[in-house]
């Protein structure tokens, strides 16, 4: 199977994003306005097809990788798994016993934040425990960051819309404002992470020449 690369990876996932972003703002809300079932139904699933997409996108990788990257791949997965699993528990134990509130709702989180614990997760196991990297050159980190920057433009230009037209109710409020936490944390995440990587390459490069 041909090496599927990391710059290959973060290309594909930022279109699908940006694809899942637009359909979860336009298109999705139109569950609300519809009073047909089934057509409730096709729309609220709609937005469902790009996280396939990226699902498939991750076996991919994972099966293009050698063993020493498949098991880096499957132990974060594993904490992402228990991360999510151990969150989702605690929840359902504070609201069972009613010490919070919690609708059907939250569940549209579970995969975003299962993504996010695997990347992180990955991220830690490869240049912790193995000494490595996760990308291989330097510069491959700005698709992603070029990638949360379109991702913020776009849900400011969504949300300038929807206040525009009045449309922006407490709902898609809140979806927009989790949204723009999550993509600010993303991409501190990843300047901090860049701005490491070109530090330890630096005190490589000295103590080399030493």
């Amino acid at each position: 199977m041909p090496r599927f690369t990391d710059r290959q990876y973060q290309r594909h996932i930022s279109v699908t994003m940006v694809v899942y972003v637009c359909m979860m703002l336009l298109v999705w809300p139109l569950t609300r306005s519809t009073p047909e079932l089934w057509m409730k139904a096709l729309l609220a699933c709609i937005p469902a097809i790009p996280m396939l997409y990226v699902i498939a996108l991750l076996a991919r990788k994972i099966l293009a990788s050698d063993e020493m990257e498949q098991r880096a791949h499957l132990l974060a997965l594993g904490v992402a798994t228990a991360i999510v699993g151990a969150a989702s528990m605690v929840g359902g134990l504070l609201a069972a016993a009613g010490a919070v509130s919690l609708d059907g709702s939250i569940l549209i989180w579970v995969f975003p934040v299962l993504i996010v614990s695997y990347s992180i997760s990955h991220w830690w196991i490869i240049t912790r425990r193995y000494g490595g990297s996760t990308e291989c050159d330097e510069g491959s980190s700005r698709p992603m960051l070029t990638f949360l920057g379109m991702m913020s433009l776009i849900i400011g230009l969504v949300a300038l819309v929807s206040w525009w037209q009045g449309r922006l109710d407490d709902t898609r409020l809140g979806m927009l404002a989790g949204m723009a936490v999550s993509v600010v944390a993303m991409c501190a995440f990843w300047t901090i992470r860049s701005f490491w990587r070109r530090s330890r390459a630096r005190r490589e490069r000295l103590e080399d020449r030493r």
